[in-house]
Parts: C-alpha cells; sequence; structure tokens
C-alpha cells in the first residue's frame, strides 16, 4: 500500500484537500483534514470513472462561465 498523496491542485493554506492512495487495485481516498477520519475505498475502474466525470463537469462549467463572460 502506497502512502497517502495530496491532490497537486490542493492549496498549501488548506481548504477543501483531498488525498489519495492505491493499493492493490483499489485506490483510497480521504479528506486531508481529517487524516484519521473515515475515507472512501474504490475499485480502481471505479476511481478512474469517477475522475474522468469530476474533469468534464469541471470542463463544462468553464465552457459556460466563459460563455457568460463573452
Amino acid at each position: 500500500m502506497t502512502e497517502w498523496r495530496k491532490a497537486s491542485r490542493s492549496s498549501s493554506t488548506g481548504g477543501e484537500c483531498v488525498e489519495m492512495r492505491r493499493a492493490a487495485g483499489t485506490v483510497g481516498l480521504r479528506d486531508s483534514k481529517d487524516p484519521n477520519g473515515p475515507h472512501v475505498t474504490l475499485a480502481l475502474t471505479a476511481a478512474r470513472n469517477l475522475l474522468t466525470t469530476i474533469k468534464a463537469e469541471s470542463r463544462e462549467e468553464i465552457e459556460k462561465a466563459r460563455e457568460g463572460y463573452a
């Protein structure tokens, strides 16, 4: 099992930070502000699908914001 890693987009000042680690076909996710609290474990394929969805929705939000400022 690998060490927990903070998301590259997380700021150093805290806030909304997510950490993850990979182990034997799974990915663990947790709130970096509560390292001893609960975490979610997903199958590797489920984690990939989740990240793909998040990225797609983020792109849609960026496009909507750009259209609003045009």
